[in-house]
């Protein structure tokens, strides 16, 4: 038998015992053991663990109904993109599903354990609530407890992964336990990450064109002022041409009358001679 084989072998076994009456655990494990001729295998199923009670009552509701527990996968993933968000909002929302879902797992996990014989107290309730509360805030905790093979409670405090070592009887990993519901989460979570990462480069082409057309209403603002100024330039030069021109043309009338002054002076000068000689 390969070691594949062995593990999976063990892992029927394994869930089979998981929900098997606690007064009948020890007689099932050994007749499972018994019924199997490769002795490594005999060995790990002797060596199963029986469950505590509030691990059993989940696994109760697991093994009966494993549709149940999809909701706890989704919520948990739902959880983990808000918290990777930063999402409060998000949050606040979901822990408000998580209480209404909880609490429905919860009623339904009691009342099969009542049908099935087991008188559950407050503690043992307890025990149950929170490990469900687990399952519902991480994926790998809601794997463990897909699986039906639960050992103990499980606790999730904040957002820190919760403690799974020794609480799965048999092998396990969180992809080995997953339900059918999770291969289409997966592909719904793949296709928000497109959907995500197309929304980006939306608003990413959005704010590059939002940008162009600022750039390009402030080239043109700036070509046309650069005109104004090329204008207003030209006729600057055009009026500094006119202006030297008045300037040579005022320049040779003072010019010629200095030239007229000059003579006009002389003039004037003698007139007052010949004016003063005629008086005396």
């Amino acid at each position: 038998m390969t070691g594949a084989d062995r593990d999976t072998r063990l892992i029927e076994v394994a869930a089979r015992l998981s929900v098997a009456p606690a007064g009948d655990f020890v007689a099932l494990r050994k007749a499972a053991a018994e019924e199997v001729e490769d002795r490594d295998l005999a060995a790990a199923i002797r060596g199963l663990r029986k469950p505590v009670l509030a691990a059993w009552v989940v696994n109760l509701l697991a093994a009966d109904d494993p549709e149940a527990l999809v909701p706890a996968a989704e919520l948990a993933e739902a959880f983990r993109e808000a918290a990777d968000a930063g999402d409060a909002r998000a949050l606040a929302e979901l822990t408000t599903r998580r209480r209404s879902i909880l609490r429905d797992l919860v009623e339904r996990a009691v009342i099969l354990a009542g049908d099935n014989g087991a008188d559950v107290g407050a503690a043992v309730r307890a025990a149950v609530e929170q490990t469900l509360d687990a399952a519902l805030r991480d994926s790998d905790a809601a794997a463990a407890v897909a699986s039906a093979r639960l050992l103990r409670s499980i606790e999730a405090t904040g957002m820190d992964a919760p403690d799974l070592s020794g609480a799965v009887s048999g092998p396990f990993d969180a992809g080995s336990a997953r339900t059918d519901g999770d291969d289409e989460l997966a592909e719904r979570r793949a296709a928000r990450e497109v959907a995500r990462a197309a929304a980006d480069a939306r608003r990413h082409a959005e704010s590059a064109e939002k940008e162009l057309a600022r750039v390009e209403e402030h080239l043109e603002a700036a070509r046309t002022r650069a005109t104004e100024l090329e204008e207003r330039l030209a006729e600057i030069d055009r009026e500094r041409a006119r202006t030297a021109n008045d300037l040579d043309a005022a320049q040779r009338a003072v010019d010629g009358l200095t030239d007229e002054r000059t003579v006009a002076r002389d003039a004037a000068r003698r007139a007052r001679k010949a004016a003063d000689k005629a008086a005396t």
